[in-house]
């Protein structure tokens, strides 16, 4: 994937995160059969652990997080679209998680646990099965590209994340602890006129707004029986929560009509609308027949739930995919030809139709 360095210039490339991007890879070759909707993908990463890149409004930039070199935990940083000028945004401390930029192109917003402590948080413990942590530590951060000093945003107790901006500019949605389970939020720009979205027991996240801003698309759990009641109020009080049963929902931007996308046994997450507004694009482990090492590829389906039509056929992970609002570009995330086993790379494709 690339010419080997000398250590010297190792070092020097994992602290600034800043190599030459021309000895990526690039073409046909990185697209594996039935991968038809792709031509032209661009390796924008190269080492490390790279994962949920977003455009800007403009679509001239990539704000994304990463975990590489000196960074022992997620840190949030910008790149052109061709993967150079990368550029830290992140303060460097404590752990940080899901960005996203401001219509000016000029502020971005992202999660952070950095106010409570300048170390990284515990990692996720696996005694329990496959979880994923939701520190209560982490709170939303605003800041912008020239002065970088991040100001807390609607801050509460319990953990809040996962924060989007509609592509009308009107308002954000996230998700939130603050009454005391995870649910879907939106509010202003600033903070204010906050809504509540979501109220029924269970895990609603990663939420997206459609690109005429009337819909949002995330992904739910909500356990049924006693056992999963009991097993997923003991897991969010350890802040952790199972992703193994995730589905695809929907629902207005008011937060009425909500409908199940989904219906099937698999984990289902990172979901994002196609510009026509109709179709759903999102990562799955459906069809993976070992449990334990899933595959996740990615899909694509009506929101009514029809036509489902897999996109991905890496056996590996590919996810957090995003597309441009002229369904020109979609930017995804993947373990597809990496150096090390345990790295994940920012991907450009083209998209055909």
């Amino acid at each position: 994937m690339r010419i080997s360095p000398s250590f010297g210039v190792l070092l020097i490339c994992a602290f600034m995160f800043s190599c030459d991007q021309k000895k990526t890879k690039s073409g046909p070759e990185m697209a594996f059969p039935g991968e038809n909707h792709f031509t032209n993908i661009h390796m924008l990463t190269r080492e490390g652990e790279n994962a949920e890149a977003y455009f800007s409004f403009d679509q001239q930039r990539l704000i994304f997080q990463s975990r590489h070199g000196r960074y022992l935990c997620d840190q949030i940083f910008t790149m052109n679209l061709d993967g150079s000028e990368k550029k830290l945004l992140s303060t460097g401390m404590g752990k940080t998680t899901c960005s996203f930029f401001f219509p000016d192109n000029y502020q971005f917003i992202y999660a952070s646990t950095h106010g409570t402590s300048e170390q990284c948080p515990p990692p996720p413990d696996y005694s329990h099965g496959y979880v994923w942590n939701v520190y209560a530590s982490f709170d939303l951060y605003v800041a912008d590209l020239e002065d970088l000093t991040p100001k807390v945003l609607s801050p509460a107790p319990g953990y809040d994340a996962e924060a989007t901006i509609s592509p009308n500019g009107e308002r954000i949605v996230f998700t939130s602890q603050r009454n005391g389970d995870l649910d879907i939020y939106s509010m202003n720009l600033d903070g204010s006129d906050l809504i509540q979205l979501t109220n029924q027991l269970g895990y609603d996240g990663g939420p997206f707004f459609s690109w005429d801003g009337s819909t949002i698309v995330y992904r739910s759990y909500y356990p049924k029986s006693e056992l999963e009641i009991k097993r997923y109020r003991d897991l969010l009080a350890e802040e952790m929560i199972e992703p193994a049963n995730f589905q695809i929902w929907i629902m207005n931007a008011d937060g009425t009509g909500k409908q199940q996308v989904t219906d099937n046994s698999y984990a289902n997450f990172a979901p994002f609308f196609h510009p026509d507004n109709k179709r759903i694009i999102f990562s799955s482990s459906l069809g993976s027949i070992d449990s334990r090492k899933p595959d996740f590829n990615l899909w694509m389906i009506n929101k009514d739930g029809t036509d489902l039509e897999q996109i991905t056929y890496f056996e590996g992970f590919d996810g957090f995919p995003m597309f441009t609002k002229e369904a020109k570009k979609l930017v995804f995330a993947s373990n597809r030809f990496n150096t090390n086993p345990r790295d994940t790379n920012i991907f450009i494709a083209d998209w055909i139709e």
